[in-house]
């Protein structure tokens, strides 16, 4: 409320104020005399009734009085508050109109910046973002591979145990088969009545004969033979000369057990050492202990993937000679490290350990050199290979092992096997030779150096490894290998 109102309001209860004091009682009608006891008695009567509404009228001034000034003070407040409010207005309109042309400006130099960074670079916008994703693109490569590394050495803490389930549990699903193949020996009988006399009275007979040879008679449905089960080929071996000889004697009882048993097993001790001598003559070797012939005949009795170990040693030993002849390395070291590089095959379910590292702890006592020894055990790469002829015995056994024919694999499955592996290796950008080296247990890629770096060598490891996995059934593992190198040359004249 401005000033002009409240005047108006004041003046107007002021003449409102006047006009009530100044009113004029009206006469009374009737006789003077009877007026003026009129008078008197309603002044008397009235004295009190007067003063009451002086007091009503005084408290209802009052009151407007107050209402009047909180109005004021109302309409002062809600002036000032719009005054503020009209400045808060004013200063946010301007402040918005500043901003408006601040961004109109920062759009303005950022288009001038543009330009000159396109005038001083040589490129366009377009040009550049293409480079910036390429370079990001990089990096992301860079880091992936970084990450896989990562990623493959944690795994590798953690893959012992979790391979060993996965191991068991394949193994108990093939084991029957592999089993059946690999430690039975069938004995055919002349006749049915044969199995009688085998079991003899109440199995006294058949009790007798796996005690002694600790193989497993299998006497079943088969109509003329029986089955001998056993891990150890030099007990299924003795077992199967002791059977054969009873049946052609046909004294079948426990005293005649024992005494052919007992001319079984030292006839098959004789041939196991003949046989390790043979394997060092036909070799061209000497000198080797008698302990580690004997222990080498063993191996007459093993096989691996089908190959006889022996006659794979006796093959692998002469490459190994005529591959360290080539390279001016000593041929007898190669040849003794090959020829008994396989030793520990023969006594591997007797001792704890892998057979490399049996065969070289076996070699340390029987007074064979640190080289052979070496060699033995490097020839699965369990210790990193140091010499020429450690890496010769690793040659010479996969030359002898991966031959077409020499194990349980059909040819021209295993062609078809070693052009998918290449085919699949082959596919990354960089690759410029692939190698398919061990039986097609090792692809090894060559790539360009100036194009694959180390972190993208990693990465097309683990993108063929994932290939293979997916597009060929195979048994075992393959090892995927990158090599990157780099060389440089100069000539001083």
């Amino acid at each position: 409320m401005d000033r002009r109102a409240r005047r108006k309001f004041a003046a107007r209860g002021a003449a409102q104020q006047r006009s009530a004091e100044a009113a004029p009682t009206e006469p009374m009608e009737g006789p003077p005399a009877g007026r003026e006891a009129i008078a008197g008695s309603d002044a008397r009567a009235g004295a009190p009734a007067a003063n009451d509404a002086d007091a009503e009228l005084q408290a209802r001034r009052q009151e407007i009085a107050r209402l009047q000034e909180r109005a004021l003070a109302d309409a002062e407040h809600a002036r000032l508050t719009l005054a503020d409010i009209e400045r808060r207005e004013q200063a946010l309109a301007d402040r918005e109109r500043n901003l408006e042309g601040q961004q109109e400006e920062l759009k303005r130099q950022k288009a001038v910046q543009r330009k000159e960074l396109e005038r001083l670079s040589g490129l366009t916008e377009t040009q550049a973002k293409h480079m910036l994703i390429a370079d990001v693109e990089h990096d992301a490569r860079h880091r992936a591979g970084r990450v896989i590394l990562q990623i493959e050495e944690e795994a590798k803490r953690d893959a012992d145990r979790r391979a060993r389930n996965i191991l068991a549990i394949a193994m108990s699903r093939l084991a029957g088969t592999v089993a059946s193949e690999t430690t039975t020996r069938m004995i055919e009988l002349p006749n049915e009545e044969m199995k009688g006399r085998i079991i003899g009275r109440e199995g006294r007979n058949i009790r007798a004969l796996e005690a002694l040879t600790g193989v497993d008679v299998i006497i079943d449905e088969t109509p003329n033979a029986v089955v001998l089960s056993s891990f150890d080929g030099v007990r299924r071996e003795v077992a199967r000369l002791t059977l054969e000889r009873l049946i052609a004697d046909g004294r079948i009882q426990p005293a005649t057990i024992e005494e052919v048993y007992e001319k079984a097993r030292a006839d098959v001790a004789e041939q196991v050492v003949a046989e390790g001598e043979r394997a060092e003559l036909e070799v061209g070797l000497h000198g080797i202990d008698p302990a580690l012939l004997e222990v080498l005949g063993r191996l007459k009795y093993r096989t691996s993937y089908g190959q006889n170990v022996l006659d794979h040693l006796i093959e692998a030993a002469k490459i190994a000679g005529s591959v360290a002849a080539e390279l001016g390395a000593s041929v007898e070291t190669a040849k003794r490290a090959t020829l008994l590089h396989d030793i520990g095959k023969a006594v591997s379910h007797e001792v704890e350990g892998g057979h490399a590292e049996v065969g070289a702890s076996m070699a340390r006592r029987n007074g064979e050199s640190e080289a052979v020894a070496h060699a033995i055990e490097a020839h699965h790469n369990e210790v990193e290979p140091k010499t020429v002829e450690a890496v010769i015995v690793q040659i010479a056994d996969a030359v002898s092992g991966a031959r077409p024919g020499a194990r349980g694999e059909a040819l021209e499955h295993y062609v078809t096997r070693l052009r998918d592996l290449e085919e699949i290796a082959g596919r990354s950008h960089g690759v410029s030779k692939v190698y398919a080296v061990r039986a097609g247990r090792e692809v090894r890629l060559m790539v360009d150096p100036d194009v694959v770096d180390d972190d993208e060598a990693a990465v097309i490891a683990q993108r063929t490894a994932k290939a293979v996995e997916k597009e060929l059934d195979f048994p075992g593992r393959i090892r995927i290998t990158v090599v990157r190198e780099s060389r440089a040359s100069a000539y001083a004249d």
